[in-house]
């Protein structure tokens, strides 16, 4: 889905030159190059509730402090995620393409779908999926070429997801890969070119992913209720009915929420041990460190940069008088790099005294419902990798996406060497 090279690109303004109300966090080439702190940390220092007249997507605020940014998120009433008015997308979608589900709606829809889909993450489901995670991730690191250069994104974050995922919604094992290509669709910017560079053909792509699933869905509908997420869509009344529309958001979400987020988070973090190697000399010497070394790559990569809400009535905020219909972009990866709630935050710390203390699944009624499972495909990840005498070294730049709805990868070279 890569079809463009950041030499191609007009590169960002430089962020510590511009006028303050001139800066535009919203510009894709930052986040592919890994340039995005500086102007984070501007607007964090100088205009924290900061109002952009004109953007690629018109005009927005953007949110960049931790403090702020939470009381965005619990106030629902006043900053909507509803699809009605918008969504969770800065970009606005013709009302014939926008897709319903829980993440883009407001109570009660909210609230009556998400309960359908949150047994899979029951205490007692995630005990029974560790013990399949466990063994994806053995089999996956047992077929990976010591001392060969090879693809860290195809042949691990992209598979063990994959695979995942294909438990979870009880799809083909063999047709995983049709997953991933579908929540790449979801993803992909229309700037990069290649066969998708329009919101017409996008919505075409993932009709086709409606339909593949409608077939499973109406499956499900005449078996005995099943654990898997398609089952249960199938058997809840809040669910069994959904529009055409309502139901491919909700198969999009369930994707992209299952697999592209974590799979990043394993990108990411490996990158990070390399990154900081005395942190990675230390994980190795006491891999119990495990525990607190996942949430502590969820922070630093925070998968998922922003969410948009709007305003549904004219509001003050932190001083600044906001109109009905504004968009509100609240960005945490901003928050996560906030120097008065982080300590040392553009140091990646295996051991935080409170690593869960960030922004990465959200605040409110919208805080990731998957969140556990995205830990425990990390932890189990790592620590099977822990148990083998591997050091597993970056050996060539990572390919990063032209994105900024989620920080993706496209490619990252590694080989392993015995220590």
């Amino acid at each position: 889905m890569q079809a463009v090279l950041k030499d191609s690109l007009t590169p960002a303004p430089d962020a510590t030159k511009q006028a303050i109300e001139d800066l535009d966090p919203t510009l894709q080439y930052r986040f592919m190059t890994d340039t995005q702190d500086a102007i984070f940390a501007r607007l964090r220092k100088e205009a924290p509730v900061h109002y952009l007249k004109q953007s690629q997507y018109g005009p927005l605020w953007n949110v960049t402090r931790y403090k702020d940014i939470v009381d965005i998120e619990i106030d629902h009433q006043t900053f909507s995620s509803d699809v009605k008015y918008g969504g969770i997308l800065i970009k606005d979608l013709p009302e014939s393409m926008r897709r319903t589900s829980f993440i883009n709606a407001d109570p009660p829809l909210h609230d009556d779908q998400r309960k359908v889909v949150s047994p899979v993450v029951s205490p007692g489901n995630l005990v029974r999926m560790e013990d399949r995670v466990r063994k994806e991730a053995n089999d996956i690191l047992d077929s990976l070429p010591v001392g060969e250069t090879f693809d860290w994104v195809d042949r691990v974050a992209i598979e063990l997801t994959g695979r995942v995922l294909a438990e979870l919604m009880d799809t083909p094992r063999d047709e995983r890969r049709l997953l991933t290509y579908w929540s790449d669709i979801v993803n992909v910017d229309l700037q990069v070119g290649g066969d998708i560079d329009t919101e017409e053909k996008r919505y075409a792509k993932l009709k086709e992913c409606a339909a593949y699933f409608g077939v499973l869905f109406n499956q499900r509908k005449q078996q005995a209720p099943g654990p898997d997420l398609i089952s249960m869509l199938a058997h809840s009344p809040a669910t069994a009915n959904m529009p055409a529309q309502e139901f491919l958001g909700m198969i999009v979400l369930l994707m992209v929420g299952g697999n592209d987020t974590t799979r990043n988070s394993i990108t990411g973090g490996l990158l990070a041990l390399n990154q900081f190697p005395d942190e990675y000399a230390r994980l190795r010497a006491n891999p119990k460190l495990v525990n607190s070394l996942v949430p502590e790559i969820i922070r630093w990569v925070t998968p998922v940069p922003h969410m948009r809400r709007t305003v549904t009535q004219d509001t003050e905020f932190r001083g600044h008088k906001m109109k009905k219909g504004d968009k509100v972009v609240i960005w945490y990866i901003s928050g996560n790099r906030d120097e008065e709630m982080i300590p040392e935050p553009y140091q990646f710390k295996i051991d935080r005294a409170n690593p869960r203390a960030h922004l990465s699944f959200g605040m409110g009624i919208h805080r990731c419902l998957g969140n556990r499972l995205a830990e425990l495909q990390l932890r189990v990840l790592w620590e099977e990798i822990l148990k083998r005498p591997w050091v597993i070294d970056v050996v060539g730049p990572a390919e990063r996406k032209f994105a900024n709805n989620l920080r993706g990868f496209a490619a990252m070279p590694v080989r392993i060497r015995n220590a």
